[in-house]
């Protein structure tokens, strides 16, 4: 059996693109979520999806993604202004917002039992990915990039102090709030093929399997990136062949090597 037979088709080569640039997105990206234990905001984030997607269906818009990413901004900049209270209830504020939010988009998409044609997106479907749909993510990929060569030192100096990061003149509410906005939009741009239940793991599972191993800010990036970017494209492939869906076989693959880290990682410190 040839390996590589699966890239002989247009759709899947387009998928092997899309997951060249969304995982090493993920695999970046989760390290802050980690670090600023974000894991709770980035799941409520990409639950409000169904909730954008129900607002452009009330607007009448035919392409409702764009009101699926405004929504997730605004989304996200609030649950960012929730998540600075510093009470002890923070999490179930979250929680009952959240609950709230996709509760509603689901009784708006379900109106009348039309909720199957958007049933799809639980569990995503990178084959179905178009060019035009990977041009934008090159474009958040070099936004991202871009980001946080600028910004990673700030963001890690909050991620150790917030008082003292604020001493030092950096703009801590600011730097936040465009953190939050960014993950927003690299969640809502590839949720659509990775999933609403699913793709908060694919988030977290590389970066924290990064974690486990890591003695340095740099092996915790470098590993982090190596593990989504493995994931996906083994994920892609094992999915090709086994006909299962792509997003839960990804972070499948991440499973395996989060519990093999973990146990590494425990053995090391022994």
């Amino acid at each position: 059996m040839n390996i590589t037979s699966w890239l002989q088709y247009d759709f899947m080569r387009n998928a092997l693109i899309a997951v060249l640039i969304i995982t090493p997105l993920f695999g970046i990206m989760g390290t802050m979520i980690v670090n600023k234990k974000m894991a709770y905001f980035s799941d409520a984030l990409g639950h409000s999806a169904l909730t954008g997607i129900a607002v452009g269906v009330v607007c009448g818009m035919a392409d409702t993604s764009l009101a699926m990413v405004i929504f997730a901004i605004v989304f996200a900049l609030l649950l960012n202004k929730i998540g600075s209270l510093n009470t002890a209830s923070t999490d179930t504020i979250i929680s009952v917002f959240s609950s709230c939010s996709v509760a509603i988009g689901l009784a708006i998409l379900s109106k009348g039992g039309n909720f199957s044609k958007y049933s799809s997106i639980l569990v995503g479907d990178v084959l179905s990915i178009t060019k035009t749909e990977i041009v934008y993510l090159i474009v958040i990929f070099v936004v991202t990039i871009v980001f946080w060569v600028l910004c990673f030192n700030k963001l890690n100096a909050i991620c150790i102090h917030r008082s003292v990061a604020k001493s030092k003149g950096i703009h801590v509410r600011l730097l936040d709030n465009l953190f939050a906005v960014l993950v927003a939009l690299i969640v809502m741009l590839s949720i659509k093929w990775i999933g609403i239940l699913i793709i908060n793991a694919l988030l977290i599972l590389p970066a924290a399997s990064s974690r486990n191993i890591s003695e340095n800010m740099r092996e915790y990036h470098f590993f982090s990136v190596i593990f989504s970017v493995f994931s996906g494209i083994v994920g892609l492939a094992v999915s090709y062949y086994t006909n299962v869906a792509t997003g839960p076989m990804i972070v499948i693959i991440a499973s395996v090597i989060y519990f093999s880290t973990f146990i590494f990682g425990r053995k090391l410190k022994k």
